[in-house]
């Protein structure tokens, strides 16, 4: 049967539209190939004046960076013991260590251009993990794992049996000494949260986990305040806490069934060349039994120990991967879709997308960078900045949080600078 339609005629308009699209994915597809991504075990160093860039300047801003370290005692059981010591809660449960010195990197269009201190040292990354975490939770959603951001975490949680003491509600040994299966959003208003509220830390959680009772992170000074407060519904404040983080890690652990180490080494570390150094902890009491086999459920950050740890160079790594919008070298590691979302402000807290995507709205982050810079940070404070419009990644480890401002500013108008004089 034929059809009845006419071909549409073909006027130079059309065909001016379909050569300039044909020019544009040409363009785009040159580009993608143009650009540079480094093999493992080796990362192409070239000059800063190779890449556009002013030497003096940029010098300089190394050296504000390096006389800008952290004033926190370098071994990290001291700093821990400092830090949270108000805590009620403060006991590390997992490795700590002594740190380097203050070391970093500046990639440019995805080469060395400056690199100080001991960039392949493994040391703890803390809240940078988070960035990591979320990412293993955008695998799973990007092979259907989970099927909507905005679906009820409990419908992918099972009863689980944790340590005596180190769940609730439940958890109990009951009369034979067994534990009993512990179902961590059985209340009513832990039923309504959502992968989405964990991501953006604004589900306001209520349990214990791992020991740590949700209200022991960073309390207030009236601890029956805090404990007795009413909840916010899921979704309409925002409180960045630890205990709600590694929930997040243990139900992406039941998600994939896995060891989250082994999904990010095999879906997006090794394809990204990473060393063989990282390592990614959990806690000496972070245990569940999945399918028979007994799984160690990773740290979100190192707030009470463990967390990732890994050198400056592997960071920078998973900076320029994100540069790049989970693409490495024309393979699609992890959705633009998802890296997307993950860099949509939330709205609650504008300044943050999923953890640990700390955004430059309005600039109120850092006011010398471009507004759609993007940071992976923990304490430390430890850095991975991500700028698009610059093609930028600087990794940052135990610089004083007041001092990056200033320092990714003189980074910046090292390049600048040169770009106006050539």
């Amino acid at each position: 049967m034929k059809s009845s339609q006419r071909p549409l005629p073909v006027t130079s308009t059309l065909l001016t539209a379909i050569a300039g699209a044909i020019l544009l994915l040409g363009a785009a597809g040159l580009q993608a190939q143009d650009a540079y991504f480094p093999p493992p075990g080796d990362w192409e160093r070239r000059s800063p004046e190779s890449m556009g860039m002013n030497p003096e300047l940029l010098q300089q801003a190394v050296d504000f960076a390096i006389a800008s370290e952290s004033t926190a005692p370098r071994d990290l059981e001291v700093a821990h013991a400092l830090s949270w010591n108000t805590e009620p809660f403060d006991e590390a449960i997992g490795p700590l260590k002594v740190r380097g010195p203050q070391s970093g990197i500046v990639v440019k269009d995805g080469y060395i251009v400056a690199e100080w201190g001991e960039t392949k040292r493994v040391d703890p990354t803390f809240s940078v993990a988070k960035s990591f975490l979320s990412s293993t939770v955008g695998l799973a959603w990007d092979r259907k794992l989970i099927r909507d951001v905005n679906d009820a975490v409990h419908e992918y949680m099972p009863p689980l049996i944790l340590p005596v003491g180190d769940g609730e509600p439940g958890g109990e040994a009951d009369g034979r000494g067994v534990p009993t299966p512990v179902s961590l959003f059985d209340s009513e208003h832990n039923q309504k949260i959502t992968w989405d509220h964990l991501l953006r830390q604004t589900s306001d959680w209520e349990g214990t986990l791992w020991g740590k009772p949700d209200w022991g992170d960073r309390p207030g000074r009236d601890v029956a305040a805090n404990r007795n407060r009413p909840r916010n519904e899921p979704g309409t404040a925002y409180k960045y806490n630890d205990v709600r983080v590694n929930l997040l890690a243990l139900a992406a652990l039941q998600v994939w069934r896995r060891p989250l180490p082994q999904v990010l080494r095999e879906h997006i570390m090794d394809p990204i060349g990473a060393s063989n150094t990282w390592r990614w902890y959990g806690y000496e009491n972070s245990w569940v039994n999945v399918d028979g086999e007994m799984m160690q459920s990773v740290s979100g950050g190192t707030h009470w120990g463990g967390g990732m740890n890994l050198s400056a160079e592997d960071q920078a790594r998973f900076g320029y991967f994100t540069l790049h919008k989970g693409n490495w070298d024309g393979e699609q590691l992890l959705s633009e879709e998802w890296l997307d979302m993950a860099e949509t402000p939330g709205t609650v807290n504008e300044m943050y997308g999923f953890m640990n995507f700390f955004l430059n709205t309005g600039q109120r982050s850092y006011s010398s960078t471009p507004e759609s810079s993007f940071s992976h940070r923990g304490a430390g404070t430890n850095l991975v900045y991500v700028d698009r419009d610059n093609d930028l990644v600087v990794v940052a480890r135990w610089i004083q949080g007041g001092a990056i401002d200033e320092f990714l500013g003189m980074v910046i108008a090292s390049s600048v600078v040169a770009e106006e004089r050539r």
